[in-house]
């Protein structure tokens, strides 16, 4: 099988559980609150991502000068970024969570501007200004009630935060391999929102969390999501071109929005789909270069 397809079947897949991922997030939220729920996914992954680190004997040495930025991505895209983006799927449904963070692309340029020193071009403005219209769209600020909007603001806040994260990834030297910087982001994570949680562990409403629906949610969002899926993506990234990669982020608000529908019996709107419509031109934009 060349490369390619091989590629372009990993990308697919692990977008394709990304879009599950908000399902698995609705189903479980009102059991679990956002912030122990993203502690027990880490928790999970943790101990996928030792046993991957193990079996293919992957050196965790990293230099003095990286540790900072290494924790820095850590906080700010497997702490902030999934915690609030875990709030904006509980306060608004799954296919909205899927598609807002979907917008992600477009907003990575607004940093690669500040952080690397990339120009600004019109088909960029205009991928960014699309993005945008497109999440306001979708937040229907007349007819949408105010748990939805928030849900919306925490959605686009973890679009922003994961596009930071994104492009401060490009800043890590290229030694380190990317389960090695997955698994410290974990670790972060973890470190980071144990001080919130350890506290009010015996406060969760353990019967109610100990069932087959809540487990198998929280084994999906580490083990699958978490581990697997980004496992997947990188490996799809080595046998892909970048430019060509980014489209299969489409996947996620598709299958997210799909499942949406069929699991939880979510509504789709007209200006649902003309939101969506606007942050797929504008992430097309940028994901398809000019030959």
């Amino acid at each position: 099988m060349p490369n390619r397809v091989l590629g372009g079947i990993f990308l697919t897949i692990a977008a394709s559980i990304w879009g599950g991922m908000f399902v698995a997030v609705k189903l479980v939220v009102d059991i679990i609150p956002p912030i122990p729920l993203v502690w027990f996914r880490y928790l999970v992954a943790f101990v996928v991502l030792s046993m991957v680190v193990i079996y293919e004997g992957v050196n965790l040495k990293i230099d003095k000068k990286d540790i900072l930025l290494l924790i820095s991505i850590g906080i700010i895209g497997h702490t902030i970024s999934i915690v609030t983006q875990e709030y904006g799927t509980m306060y608004s449904s799954a296919q909205m969570g899927s598609v807002v963070t979907s917008a992600t692309p477009a907003f990575m340029l607004i940093f690669a501007v500040w952080l690397l020193k990339e120009k600004i071009t019109l088909r960029k403005i205009l991928s960014v200004i699309l993005a945008t219209i497109g999440v306001i769209m979708i937040a229907g600020v007349d007819n949408m009630d105010f748990d939805k909007q928030l849900g919306v603001l925490f959605s686009t806040i973890a679009a922003l935060t994961w596009a930071l994260m994104s492009v401060m990834l490009k800043l890590i030297p290229s030694k380190y391999p990317p389960l090695l910087i997955n698994f410290y982001a974990v670790i972060t994570g973890i470190v980071c929102l144990a001080p919130l949680n350890i506290p009010t562990l015996d406060l969760l409403p353990w019967d109610e969390i100990l069932n087959p629906v809540a487990i198998g949610s929280v084994v999906y969002l580490g083990a699958v999501s978490t581990a697997g899926a980004f496992l997947l993506w990188n490996k799809g990234l080595l046998l892909m071109e970048a430019g060509a990669s980014g489209l299969f982020f489409f996947f996620q608000p598709i299958v997210g929005t799909f499942l949406g529908w069929l699991i939880l019996d979510e509504q789709i709107t007209l200006n649902f789909w003309i939101g969506s419509i606007l942050i797929f031109i504008g992430v097309f934009l940028v994901t398809v270069r000019n030959e």
